[in-house]
């Protein structure tokens, strides 16, 4: 699998559920998230999907995430750029994707206010079912402690509106976490939250227990 393939696979999970989310009924939203999780288990122990070696794949006993929390979903105010900019995105290998600025997202978490720039996938834009996908890479406190030191990702849909759904709990690692084989987008410098994000995917451990 490269890392096109894996963007493709990661993206589809999580676009798959964005619509599913059960307004206002937090039992339902927990459940949704916890079936999401499930899922994702399923696939990295199927060969064909998993982006673990074959020798790691009857070792792997699950993920491990952060309680979903609905505190960690958020809707923030958008400012979408007018004239947005083409960056190439550092990663870590020499690969250098080429996204769209979108905009900005504000939001106020634990009384602090916090900014993310959002981004588009240009690769991405014109492929059947994800031209409205968009792209929020990010790290936090937790960064290197509980969660991965190299950053994570939340995807998102463009709306018509002034508003954008942040939904922290549905944060996921990139593939380098599990492979040294992928190329994976590193979140800019001004992509940092100053605050512990509990939520979302957790840093990787090969013998740890998966935890939901």
């Amino acid at each position: 699998m490269n890392s096109m393939k894996a963007l493709y696979f990661l993206v589809f999970i999580t676009l798959s559920t964005l619509g599913g989310f059960a307004q206002n009924d937090p039992i339902a939203y927990k459940k949704e998230i916890i079936k999401e999780r499930t899922e994702k288990d399923k696939e990295f122990r199927n060969p064909e999907e998993t982006p673990l070696s074959k020798e790691e794949i009857p070792d792997f006993v699950g993920l491990k995430y952060f309680k979903p929390n609905l505190k960690y979903r958020i809707t923030a105010s958008l400012i979408k750029e007018t004239s947005p900019d083409t960056i190439k995105m550092k990663t870590t290998t020499e690969r250098l994707p080429l996204y769209l600025v979108y905009g900005k997202a504000t939001f106020t978490l634990n009384g602090k206010q916090h900014v993310l720039t959002i981004f588009r996938n240009v690769g991405l834009m014109t492929k059947p079912g994800y031209e409205d996908y968009l792209f929020v890479p990010f790290t936090d406190l937790t960064s290197g402690k509980q969660a991965y030191g190299g950053g994570r990702y939340i995807d998102a849909r463009i709306t018509e509106g002034d508003t954008i759904v942040l939904d922290f709990n549905r944060a996921y690692n990139p593939y380098c976490v599990y492979s040294k084989r992928y190329s994976c987008p590193i979140p800019p410098s001004e992509n940092f939250i100053n605050a512990r994000i509990l939520a979302g995917e957790k840093n990787y451990s090969h013998k740890a227990t998966s935890q939901h």
